[in-house]
């Protein structure tokens, strides 16, 4: 509340009449309103609108990305072109966005909502970013390790996800496919447990090569964790999956009330993607830092109709209207680096890489996970986590004790009506 306005007048009112001395009515007034700020946080970010638990809705989560990933997974089958299911993935994003936030704001202004990351289906070695153009012909076969990455944003909340599945009839997964995937799930567990309030981040990377060591496979190369906030999607905060001296990170500490990308990849290879044909890469970001005034019609209009539909979030260049104008045009807007590409990586072929993202609220009272995938396959692998400080915990909760915390809200609800009472 502004200083001066009418409820900052009528709680400095209520305090002082209290007995309270001014320099501790503001200080009470500053808290207050930070308090309600992450609420109103808190709020924005749950109306997302993904699932916290399989049994448990926040609202209607038919247009989430959770559900999106499941969509995509139901049509999983031998022979299916994996534009067409890219394509569903982004058209199952779309049309329940649609139908949810119809209203309009104060303003009278309809809210914001799109895609925030284009469905992608990356097979086998290779990583990432993999969402073909209309004329690929690429059609899935048993036995191919699928991995699903998609994501969504209202008003500029985002939440991603990313879900690796066997394609193959019998419901076990065993093999080096289950030790990649096995891993990508205990990581993840284990790693949203270390992103409590005051952890820091350069802790994970250590457990995952633990992990990696655990399950004989590789933590991937330049996997990265991003802190997210409003309308951006990589935030300044960023988890390193495997430092380097080539690929290294500012330290920083987790704290209450932020989101991140919780992205981790592991790899039956090396581990060390490169990229295979730089003619793959459909994914693209608005350079919002770069300005230069394009020379040729088909630049200016590809970039105009970037800025139009796209002009904060990951966008395919499938999903550009006139996708021949806009390839030609495309060239100009990369070389005065306007635009930041998402290249397809791959690892060694034959084999095989996990992929699990996750969207992570780091809450006062513990840790929310609010996106996921279908668990529609059983994980078995022969090998398993040993050490007994991870071990451990794994066993503890992601979220604080509940009985100490109602002491403490009693309190200060005590505390407060003491303070706000006449």
């Amino acid at each position: 509340f502004p200083v001066g306005s009418l409820p900052h007048v009528m709680t400095m009112r209520k305090f002082e009449r209290s007995g309270m001395s001014r320099g501790c009515a503001r200080e009470a007034f500053s808290r207050i309103t930070l308090y309600v700020l992450r609420i109103a946080l808190v709020c924005c970010l749950v109306a997302v609108g993904c699932r916290l638990y399989p049994d448990s809705h926040v609202i209607d989560s038919t247009w989430s990305c959770t559900e999106a990933i499941a969509a995509v997974v139901a049509a999983l089958k031998a022979g299916s072109k994996v534009v067409d299911l890219c394509t569903l993935g982004d058209e199952c994003l779309s049309t329940e966005l649609a139908k949810a936030f119809n209203k309009k704001n104060a303003k009278g202004e309809r809210i914001e909502k799109s895609i925030a990351f284009p469905t992608c289906l990356s097979i086998n070695n290779c990583v990432c970013h993999f969402s073909p153009s209309k004329d690929n012909d690429l059609v899935l076969k048993d036995g191919d390790v699928c991995k699903i990455d998609l994501g969504c944003q209202i008003d500029g909340f985002i939440a991603v996800g990313a879900h690796t599945v066997v394609l193959q009839d019998a419901k076990k997964v065993t093999g080096r496919a289950a030790d990649a995937i096995m891993a990508c799930k205990v990581a993840v567990e284990l790693a949203m447990r270390m992103m409590k309030p005051g952890c820091k981040a350069s802790e994970i990377p250590v457990m995952l090569e633990t992990v990696a060591t655990a399950f004989d496979v590789k933590v991937v190369d330049g996997v990265l964790s991003h802190q997210m906030k409003r309308f951006v999607i990589d935030g300044n905060k960023v988890v390193i999956n495997k430092p380097s001296s080539e690929c290294k990170v500012e330290e920083c500490k987790f704290e209450e009330n932020e989101v991140y990308a919780l992205d981790i990849a592991f790899s039956t290879g090396e581990g060390k993607p490169k990229v295979r044909d730089e003619k793959d890469t459909t994914v693209y970001k608005r350079a919002l830092d770069k300005e230069y005034n394009l020379k040729m019609k088909a630049s200016r209009f590809v970039f105009s109709e970037i800025n139009k539909k796209y002009p904060t979030m990951p966008f395919c260049m499938r999903n550009i209207e006139d996708s021949g104008r806009a390839k030609l045009g495309l060239v100009e807007c990369l070389s005065h680096e306007l635009l930041h590409p998402y290249p397809v990586l791959y690892d060694k072929e034959g084999v095989v890489v996990a992929h699990c993202k996750a969207t992570v609220l780091v809450m006062p009272n513990g840790i929310d996970r609010i996106t996921s995938g279908p668990e529609t396959q059983d994980i078995e692998s022969d090998k398993k986590l040993e050490n007994e400080e991870l071990l451990a915990l794994l066993t503890t909760s992601l979220k604080t004790n509940k009985k100490k915390n109602k002491k403490k809200a009693d309190k200060a609800a005590v505390a407060l009506e003491g303070m706000v009472v006449e």
